[in-house]
């Protein structure tokens, strides 16, 4: 039975969106009270809700409200999966990180094997690393830095956020600077070049 103060249809309104399952015509007439004829007012709600992102829809005794056709692709939820990087590219990408700008053939000069060219090209993709100018040595090699991009994916302010590298070497998980093989040297991995973005360097 509708309460004072409130309109018949405003009660009908709320009952129907807050219904888990679609209510039977029926059901909501007991609701109102026999003194309110509810086939009308659930035409006029129909008729409201016509062009709008939800529609009121009678399917046989039952009324539900229901997301308009039209808009129904835009409520699909999208949840991209966390994508892993390989060892490699986590190696790669730490070596930039803390000694840019900084060559190909540097890199490898760390990591201790060569760096494929897909490795690169996996960061690049991601926005994390780009191009810093070509190194003033035979060849001038390409050199490499991380962007801001790379800053904002791992919440950092600054690259002086990031551990200090004597820490990192004092502990052993970071290898100074060695002697740099010739830029030139066939570019091939190790490590799996299938992985993908989305796992920060190690700290």
């Amino acid at each position: 039975m509708a309460e004072e103060g409130a309109s018949p249809l405003a009660i009908l309104e709320a009952l129907l969106f807050q219904a888990d399952e679609p209510l039977e015509q029926r059901r909501l007439q007991e609701l109102l009270g026999a003194q309110v004829e509810v086939a009308p007012l659930l035409e006029t709600l129909r008729a409201h809700y016509e062009n709008r992102g939800i529609r009121l829809e009678r399917h046989g005794e039952v009324w539900a409200f229901r997301t308009a056709p039209e808009v129904a692709p835009f409520m699909i939820r999208r949840q991209e999966r966390p994508k892993r990087l390989s060892r490699a590219a986590m190696e790669t990408l730490s070596i930039i990180a803390y000694q840019q700008p900084v060559t190909r053939a540097e890199i490898e000069a760390v990591r201790g094997v060569p760096v494929s060219t897909g490795t690169l090209d996996l960061m690049v993709e991601a926005g994390w690393v780009a191009p810093r100018g070509r190194k003033d040595a035979p060849g001038r090699p390409v050199m490499w830095g991380t962007t801001a991009a790379f800053l904002d994916h791992f919440a950092l302010t600054s690259l002086d956020d990031l551990p200090r590298l004597d820490e990192l070497e004092g502990a052993g998980l970071f290898k100074p600077l060695r002697a740099a093989p010739e830029p030139d040297e066939p570019e091939t991995d190790d490590a799996d070049d299938g992985a993908h973005p989305g796992e920060p360097a190690p700290s």
